[in-house]
């Protein structure tokens, strides 16, 4: 039994080694501009949608209803890649329960599903804005895509990783199972990996530990072997001990040069020591902020503190996955990109609604994420960290002016490089659009059935919900549909999901 525990935790490392690989930044050698075209709703039966007071936009709304905007319409938001809580949705569903509607975040359910922007040719983004008219009228989804290049691209000349595992050994962790995975995820992880990568591991339940120092694979792959091997299951759950001895090892370990980043790999069950993300990020703050240390969450089990990885990766400069045993050996194995390179910090995004135009709108999700208008272009303020191989969407909900025509809104996205911290930003333009929501590009599609099946896990008030939303049923038929248009089985996989949330509703 002890030897089936030791190889979970082995499973968890090597997933957590996998994703992280899918986790890195993107930057940009120059500032420019340039402006995509447009595209464009649903013929779904809609749910009725509120009237809306005259107002400014409220700095404070979360998870709220649609609003008019304010005088200068603008909307600003950190990019996320995080994908946590769609993940966590898919296992909660498939074992019967309906999802914590404090647990879904609708950016992180549309940021699971590919997409198919133009990429740059170097480093930098893509901007592409699309729209479509959804069934109610004068209501329309825009969608904003950012894209940095292909994860494979001059992976040869990326820099080295300096990798901490900061692995929950605590009681909770020691789900049976996975064995075989287990083994082969390992091998995968430190056979892929490069000579002149580094890892270090930290291992924490009511206390922490330093099992292994920052150790370069090259030449010392069965040290790592025999390190992670002789990991056991023990007591209590002090997150906080681990993410300090953690954060304590990668500044020992720290290469110049290098990617540093800390990968935690938990349920989040913190329930010993300190247990508030604020105060731990306090402790490892000179670490992160002084030396660029990533945090990147790896979060496992049934049971899983979704708010505090959440919170603890948002606030650490990273970002938060979720992964559970029937798609972990995919993750790992056929998704581990070439390139581990941060390349984008602190990137943010800005939409200029045009007040011709638009009457009202509201931003889909990035809730933690809302950045003050006026601090687009202060570099001071936290943004996101975005990596190669990455895209990030957001969906906005708008009310257009009945007859508008003309231009609609400017995206903006504006990045520092991480190593010279020099600003650079990239547009895109949008003009009024005829097109409905089912006959737009099938990719739109899938973001706005992710969105839709969002917006009913989290929010049972129909005065909330997003316009033209279909029923459960109707969207579980209108995913089907668009996973034999796009042979993707992930489209096929959110079509069960959402069955098995029909199901629990009936």
């Amino acid at each position: 039994m002890e030897r089936q525990r030791t190889r979970q935790v082995m499973l968890t490392l090597a997933l957590a080694g996998g994703l992280l690989l899918t986790g890195c930044g993107a930057g940009d050698e120059g500032s420019n501009s340039s402006a995509d075209g447009a595209r464009g709703g649903s013929n779904a039966p809609a749910f009725p949608a509120p009237n809306q007071p005259q107002g400014e936009q409220n700095p404070d709304e979360s998870r709220g209803g649609y609003v008019t905007p304010s005088p200068d319409y603008l909307s600003t938001f950190a990019l996320d890649v995080d994908t946590a809580s769609y993940g966590y949705a898919r296992r909660t569903l498939a074992e019967g329960r309906r999802p914590d509607p404090s647990t879904i975040r609708p950016e992180e359910f549309v940021n699971s599903f590919r997409q198919d922007y133009d990429r740059p040719d170097g480093n930098g983004f893509t901007v592409t804005v699309d729209g479509a008219r959804t069934s109610k009228d004068d209501w329309s989804l825009v969608r904003v895509g950012l894209a940095t290049r292909s994860a494979g691209e001059n992976a040869d000349e990326r820099p080295p990783a300096a990798l901490t595992f900061v692995i929950d050994i605590s009681g909770s962790m020691a789900e049976p199972g996975r064995l075989d995975l287990a083994q082969r995820s390992l091998d995968t992880m430190t056979e892929r990996l490069r000579d002149d990568d580094s890892v270090a591991l930290v291992t924490f339940s009511d206390r922490a530990k330093k099992v292994l120092p920052m150790t370069r694979l090259g030449g010392h792959r069965d040290r790592i072997h025999e390190a992670v091997d002789g990991l056991e299951p023990t007591y209590s759950t002090n997150l906080g001990a681990g993410v300090e001895t953690g954060y304590k090892t990668a500044v020992e370990g720290l290469r110049e040069g290098a990617t540093n980043r800390v990968v935690l790999i938990s349920d989040a069950l913190a329930n010993d020591g300190e247990t508030d993300p604020d105060a731990i990020l306090e402790r490892i703050d000179t670490a992160r902020r002084e030396h660029g240390i990533t945090l990147f969450g790896v979060g496992v089990g049934s049971d899983y503190g979704d708010a505090l990885m959440e919170r603890l990766a948002d606030k650490g400069d990273g970002h938060t996955v979720y992964v559970s045993g029937d798609d972990a050996e995919k993750v790992f194995c056929e998704q581990l990109p070439q390139n581990i390179d941060l390349t984008a910090r602190d990137a943010k995004a800005q939409v200029a609604f045009d007040p011709e135009t638009v009457a009202s709108f509201r931003l889909v999700g990035y809730d933690d994420r809302r950045v003050a208008d006026d601090d687009f272009r202060d570099d001071r303020v936290d943004g996101g960290e975005v990596g190669p191989g990455h895209t990030v969407t957001a969906l906005y909900a708008v009310r257009t002016r009945p007859g508008a025509d003309g231009h609609l809104a400017t995206a903006t996205v504006r990045w520092q490089d991480p190593k010279t911290r020099a600003p650079h930003e990239k547009s895109a333009e949008l003009e009024t659009f005829d097109e409905s929501l089912r006959d737009a590009d099938p990719r739109f599609q899938v973001d706005a059935v992710a969105a839709y099946f969002a917006d009913a896990l989290r929010d049972t008030a129909t005065d909330n919900r997003l316009p033209g939303g279909p029923s459960l049923s109707e969207l579980a038929d209108w995913a089907d549909e668009l996973g034999d248009r796009t042979e993707d089985n992930a489209v096929r996989r959110l079509a069960d999901s959402i069955r098995q949330a029909r199901h629990l509703a009936d």
